[in-house]
């Protein structure tokens, strides 16, 4: 399930579209002297070309910059059958004990069900982070290869042709409406996938007029298990760590990269996200507040009846509180004040809104089988509510298929003007009771609606970029989300500004505007509008990814010479003569600068912060270079202390966890357990600390041998109150460190001031936001809270007393470093996120390692 915090009631459309393609070499821009790198660029497929965009810049825009398939491998009809290679037996698979099926089990039951006719296909979607296949399994009437691609022409119609496909009668008479299924995203929420694979077996075999009806139209995707690590393990998380539905944004997770290739590649209107455990079952549509991106009144119309359906097919079951411990299903919207919103696009329905699907729903089955109970309860009861769990979900499938089946039509309808509105640059329409007829208790604060910008560029050229390295991971980042950027062939003015050869551009017109715009806005500040946020309530990769991103509010693209890109503009390179300068302002910098340390290469770090590799390293900088898409730029500076590879010992989230190793620290996890285990700390140089770690725990050794340890000057790097409280206790810097209120988080305007956040963009991101007051001698302020009110974006409430809010905490330092320590309020790492954030730790890493006298003799 979603974790909850505070829940309060609330009384009760065969159309052909010609492609082509062309090619051609690109050189890679560098600077006077550098040897260019030929790059390799492919002109996308023209998908918008009927709809005839008025200027040529828009006209380069329209040119779709989707992934397209390989052209030269035509689209296969159905069924497409494999045999799956089954996996090793798992008897500690966590899933026997509820009487489930074990992951293992999985690959045989999916070979038995293809061999049941020909409505069954299987594909393996991609790989797990520990390594098990994901299946994603097709269910629809047998298809010719010509079929198929006639589908696959009506796809892309719709979303890049929607005005046409509108009026289209072979797409309202011949689309099959793709629906998804998405069961298992938490590994301990299993029963999802039990239903899925019961509903499959039936779907498979059965003879009746409705079911041949539906899968004559309609495509019916089932991602078995989204997390078969944790379903393994009986985790909420992945084997990184990560709990999925928080990763959308980000995509920093390779099951979250599977599950948005299917999202685009399939383009569902229907989708459910199976969850547990919530009683009664809980079905979305949510509480406000509600993504303001969202053409909402098609997405509560949809959601809203689809949820009266699977709500009265779970009812219907007969389980009743007494006999069972079954609740009555509850709707959010219907049922619920505040605090089960669809705000953040983190959560997997929330992102399939963006891509087209207008009626997404988590359903959360009701009876509890995990953590504490999955240990303290007798076998035979967590089977007896896995039984009625499973049944449950089954339910909440087949109401959903007889929702589609009957509203096929205008469930395809819906999602083309999504696509029409976006690529038309139309006004949203705010929900109420006449637009969004049959939906009761609609009022005032469901209404949330955005002024799209005209565009946004991400402008090129020293001066005008904050980080080129930055802006070419923002622009794969776009176009992987399915986002249409495009780069301009020479410069141009817009908007007021004039903008370089080179830059990128974001037209706002085009079908994913929801999308782009959630990804790249500021965001609002809701702290005034609802009282308690289910999760996140601000994000914003314009702001906190690094790089420099403007919005144009209006104006014309005409004239502006852009090119659709399928990736962005290569800009490693290394000088070719002379020392090199590195910055070290950016994650992949970070990372550039460790693989040369971990090869032993001599490297100094200058005054202002970078890093000095000597001319005699140039071929060795050559492959980070280009890994990380990096620059070593010539330089006549000359470093001062020398680096070496430094080895971190991290009481962390799993998020920092993983963004620490994805800049190429060797990093050793540690706990409160792990040190009173017995931990050798001479196989680290710098402890860094947020999470699972309390001096007070400690048992006399390990604190005896913790203390020693910074008492020798290895430095501490603290995050969050549980940092600031080992700097306490360790007597480290004298500060005073005060929590804000836990539930606030959001994007912060922060203002930097010394050599840690040197560089860092002037925008944070906090989560339980902590401030240092009472600074003590030979403490620095390396960064405040800005003035005022320092939110942009989030949910940031003064707590009950009047404390805790962002009024207390504007002018205070959020973060200060001293001798031996660097302390963060703020979240510079948080879930793998805020990558324009990620370099402030690892400049305190290398500070606090400098703070014992040099961070050791050069290596090599």
């Amino acid at each position: 399930m979603r974790t909850k915090r505070t829940v309060s009631a609330r009384p009760v459309l065969i159309a052909t579209l010609a492609v082509t393609t062309a090619g051609s070499l690109l050189l890679t821009p560098h600077p006077a002297g550098a040897d260019p790198r030929p790059v390799t660029r492919e002109d996308p497929l023209d998908r918008r070309a009927a709809q005839a965009p008025a200027s040529a810049a828009e006209r380069a825009l329209a040119t779709a910059a989707a992934p397209a398939a390989d052209p030269a491998a035509p689209e296969r009809g159905y069924p497409r059958e494999q045999v799956l290679t089954p996996d090793p037996e798992n008897p500690a698979d966590r899933s026997i004990k509820l009487g489930l099926t074990p992951y293992h089990a999985i690959a045989p039951k999916l070979n038995a069900l293809q061999k049941l006719g020909d409505r069954v296909s299987v594909e393996v979607a991609g790989r797990s982070a520990g390594g098990h296949r994901l299946y994603l399994v097709t269910v629809t009437a047998p298809e010719t290869a010509r079929q198929a691609r006639a589908q696959e022409r009506m796809r892309e119609l719709i979303e890049n042709a929607p005005a046409r496909a509108a009026e289209d009668p072979a797409v309202r008479a011949g689309y099959k409406a793709p629906v998804f299924f998405n069961n298992n995203i938490h590994g301990n929420e299993w029963e999802g996938t039990d239903a899925s694979l019961r509903l499959i077996e039936q779907l498979a075999t059965a003879k009746d007029a409705k079911t041949r009806d539906l899968l004559a139209h309609s495509r019916l995707y089932f991602n078995v298990t989204a997390n078969p690590d944790g379903r393994i393990a009986g985790t909420r998380a992945n084997a990184n760590g990560f709990d999925m539905n928080r990763d959308f944004v980000t995509a920093s997770q390779p099951e979250v990269r599977a599950m948005r290739r299917i999202q685009i590649d399939k383009q569902p209107a229907v989708m459910l996200d199976l969850h547990g455990y919530v009683n009664g079952t809980l079905i979305e549509p949510t509480t406000p507040p509600h993504g303001e991106n969202y053409e909402y009144d098609l997405f509560l119309k949809n959601t809203y009846a689809n949820a009266l359906g699977m709500e009265s097919a779970v009812n219907s079951l007969g389980y009743t509180p007494a006999k069972d411990g079954v609740e009555p299903a509850q709707i959010p919207f219907r049922d619920q004040e505040e605090g089960w919103d669809d705000w953040p696009p983190i959560f997997t329905p929330q992102y399939a809104a963006f891509h087209g699907t207008v009626a997404a729903h988590t359903v959360e089955i009701p009876l509890t089988v995990n953590n504490a109970a999955y240990s303290s309860l007798p076998e035979s009861e967590l089977r007896r509510r896995s039984a009625i769990n499973v049944d449950v979900a089954g339910a909440a499938l087949r109401g959903t298929l007889d929702f589609v089946r009957t509203h096929r039509t205008s469930l395809v309808a819906d999602q083309i003007e999504v696509f029409r509105r976006g690529a038309a640059g139309a006004a949203q329409v705010p929900v109420s009771e006449e637009t969004v007829p049959g939906v009761p208790g609609i009022g005032p604060e469901d209404v949330y609606t955005t002024a799209f910008p005209r565009a946004y560029v991400i402008p090129a050229g020293a001066g005008a970029q904050r980080s080129a390295t930055a802006a070419a991971r923002l622009v794969d980042h776009l176009v992987a989300q399915d986002v249409r950027v495009a780069r301009a062939t020479r410069g141009f003015r817009l908007g007021g500004r004039t903008y370089a050869k080179g830059s990128y551009v974001v037209d706002m017109r085009q079908p994913k505007r929801g999308l782009a715009n959630v990804l790249l806005a500021d965001g609002r500040d809701i702290s005034g509008e609802v009282s308690v946020m289910y999760d996140i309530s601000g994000w914003s990769l314009g702001r906190l990814w690094g790089a420099t991103v403007r919005p144009v509010p209006s104006g014309s693209l005409s004239g502006v010479p852009l090119r659709t890109v399928r990736e962005a503009t290569a800009v490693g390179y290394v000088a070719p003569r002379g020392d090199l300068r590195l910055r070290l302002d950016d994650p992949r910098e970070i990372a550039a600068l460790n693989s040369l340390l971990q090869q032993g290469v001599r490297v100094r770090q200058a005054a202002d912060g970078s890093a000095i590799v000597p001319a005699s390293a140039r071929s060795r900088a050559a492959v980070p270079a280009r890994t990380y898409d990096v620059a070593f730029d010539a330089t006549k500076l000359t470093g001062t202390a020398g680096l070496r590879r430094l080895r971190v010992a991290a009481a962390v989230t799993p998020g920092e966890l993983f963004a620490l190793r994805e800049m190429n620290f060797e990093v050793t996890p540690v706990s409160t357990a792990v040190l009173n285990a017995g931990f050798d700390w001479s196989a680290v140089d710098v402890l860094f600390v947020s999470a699972g770690l309390s001096h007070g725990a400690l048992n006399t050794p390990a604190r005896s041998a913790l203390d020693a340890f910074l008492d020798a000057g290895h430095g501490l790097v603290g995050r969050g109150a549980t940092g600031a409280a080992l700097n306490t206790a360790t007597g480290l810097l004298p500060v005073t460190s005060v929590e804000g209120n836990e539930d606030a988080n959001g994007v912060v305007r922060v203002v930097n001031a010394g050599p840690v956040t040197a560089g860092a963009p002037d925008h944070g991101f906090v989560y339980a936001p902590v401030w240092f007051t009472g600074l003590g001698p030979r403490v620095r302020v390396e960064q405040a809270y800005a003035r005022g009110n320092p939110l942009v974006s989030g949910h940031w409430r003064a707590l009950e007393n009047g404390s805790g809010g962002p009024e207390d905490a504007a002018g205070q330092a959020s973060v200060v470093s001293g001798p031996g320590a660097v302390l963060f309020g703020t979240e510079p790492l948080f879930r793998d996120h805020p990558k324009g954030e990620f370099a402030q730790v690892a400049r305190a890493v290398f500070t606090v390692a400098q703070a014992r006298g040099g961070t050791g003799e050069e290596s090599g």
